[in-house]
């Protein structure tokens, strides 16, 4: 099975595959200091612990192995500033994205970067047919993602229980077809 790079340079931070539990004190510090960021529209918040980072780095190997899900920090130097996903879609060939940042790390055109650079790799793969971004519809900030990387809405649906605490429990669903690949100079054979 072909699999993305574990590192992906994006110029002043890159993309880089969880390292288990060493990475154990900069993701539970990352979370800690964007709880409350990340509360209104991340469901799993709720459970934060030790045990669930702990937890979700033993997971991340066999996930990224099987190539159910590929996590990757996004580190600025030897600080973690946020987090960009990629995971199986519900339909064949398709892959959904999720991207958070910590909230001193907004507004610098990280989490669109970041999310151009994973759209880019999973591109790469083969068996990719089109990527998504799923996001509630009252999160206006990352809707913005989605439309700056020429994502096209497709669907509204009902998200899944839970809730968030400022969602309004529908999903705006963002999809990118795989861009075909170029043609070369026709030969008319005169």
């Amino acid at each position: 099975m072909v699999r993305p790079r574990q590192l992906i340079e994006c110029g002043d931070f890159v993309l880089r595959r969880w390292r288990g539990q060493s990475d154990f004190a900069p993701a539970f510090r990352l979370i800690e200091e964007s709880v409350e960021h990340l509360r209104p529209w991340e469901p799993w918040v709720e459970g934060h612990s030790e045990e669930n980072t702990r937890s979700f780095l033993a997971k991340d190997e066999a996930k990224w192995a099987s190539g159910d899900v590929y996590n990757y920090a996004i580190a600025q130097g030897d600080t973690l500033v946020g987090m960009c996903q990629s995971y199986r879609a519900p339909e064949p060939q398709g892959r959904r994205m999720g991207y958070w940042l910590h909230p001193a790390a907004t507004g610098r055109g990280i989490a669109t970067r970041a999310a151009a650079a994973l759209v880019t790799e999973l591109f790469t793969l083969p068996g990719v047919a089109y990527l998504e971004i799923v996001h509630d519809l009252a999160n206006t900030s990352s809707a913005g993602v989605p439309r700056r990387l020429g994502f096209t809405e497709v669907r509204r649906e009902q998200a899944p229980c839970p809730t968030t605490p400022a969602g309004t429990g529908i999903g705006v669903v963002w999809r990118l077809d795989r861009p075909a690949p170029p043609r070369g100079p026709v030969d008319h054979g005169w």
